[in-house]
């Protein structure tokens, strides 16, 4: 049987799963419960399917062991912020207070739950391509394996400092100026986690478009398509937290201004407030 039905079939599982937990217990944020586990069944599907198959699976052992890793830390991480326990997005409260009741129902089935369910299929398709295409493991392959291994530890980094501040913020009775991470990696980039976590999935596609490569077809393919949406997602999502952390914090502002969104740069000068008469 093709690994990808039977993909197909477990997200249509947990689709289900997520719309009909959110109406019973009125909390939208089932899909991100799962967000860091399905992937990892996934991929894991395509490599089983191949080592069964009995063909070279090394590539796609190594790719399901990457995935693997990263959804842990990014479960532990989920876990250890409360993800778990029945606190919902605080975006997603947001948003239910802007639309009326039948609007933000259709929002929650359509986006929340259609939508990135099949994003997150999408973005572990470049190991569909790998099963497609069983080549030998190369020096791109480990290459490649090597980057997605730096980024995630780049995201472990990020994630522990924003966690840090945050409980230095609690323990200072829930203030702390300027009451947002400025420094570390937060000191060039306002989401060195974000970058991170998309950079991890477009150097998985790489990895995917290694096995097309080595077998004579080129680096691009239709699976590009997962990391190019989870790119979109995220700059969206970016841009809405950011207004949100705006509204609440006077100082954001200036941040905003200094500091890079996403890529590492260094610090922007302040510009100079023009003078009055």
């Amino acid at each position: 049987m093709d690994p990808l039905v039977i993909v197909l079939g477990v997200a249509g599982v947990a689709c289900a799963f997520c719309w009909i937990a959110s109406l019973v217990t009125e909390d939208t944020s089932w899909v991100d419960r799962l967000w860091s586990i399905v992937p990892v069944v996934y991929v894991w599907i395509f490599a089983i399917a191949a080592l069964i198959a009995g063909e070279d699976a090394a590539r796609l052992v190594v790719m399901a062991l990457l995935v693997t890793a990263w959804g842990a830390r990014l479960t532990f991480n989920f876990a250890r912020k409360g993800g778990y326990t029945g606190m919902e997005d605080y975006r997603w409260a947001v948003l239910r207070g802007r639309m009326k009741p039948w609007q933000f129902q259709l929002f929650n089935l359509f986006f929340i739950v259609l939508y990135q369910n099949a994003l997150l299929v999408l973005i572990t398709l470049p190991a569909y391509i790998g099963w497609q295409h069983p080549t030998p493991f190369t020096g791109w392959d480990a290459a490649f394996s090597a980057l997605f291994a730096a980024f995630l530890v780049g995201e472990w980094v990020a994630d522990q400092q924003q966690w840090n501040f945050h409980q230095a913020k609690n323990a200072a009775g829930g203030t702390l100026e300027p009451g947002f991470v400025t420094t570390g990696l937060f000191a060039y980039s306002r989401h060195p986690n974000f970058l991170f976590e998309q950079a991890q999935w477009w150097v998985f596609y790489a990895i995917g478009a290694t096995a097309l490569v080595t077998g004579g077809g080129g680096w691009l393919n239709w699976t590009i398509v997962g990391a190019a949406l989870l790119t979109l997602l995220f700059i969206g999502s970016t841009i809405f937290t950011e207004s949100i952390t705006a509204s609440k914090y006077p100082a954001y502002a200036a941040y905003q201004r200094t500091v890079s969104m996403l890529l590492p740069l260094p610090r922007r000068r302040r510009s100079k407030a023009p003078k009055t008469a």
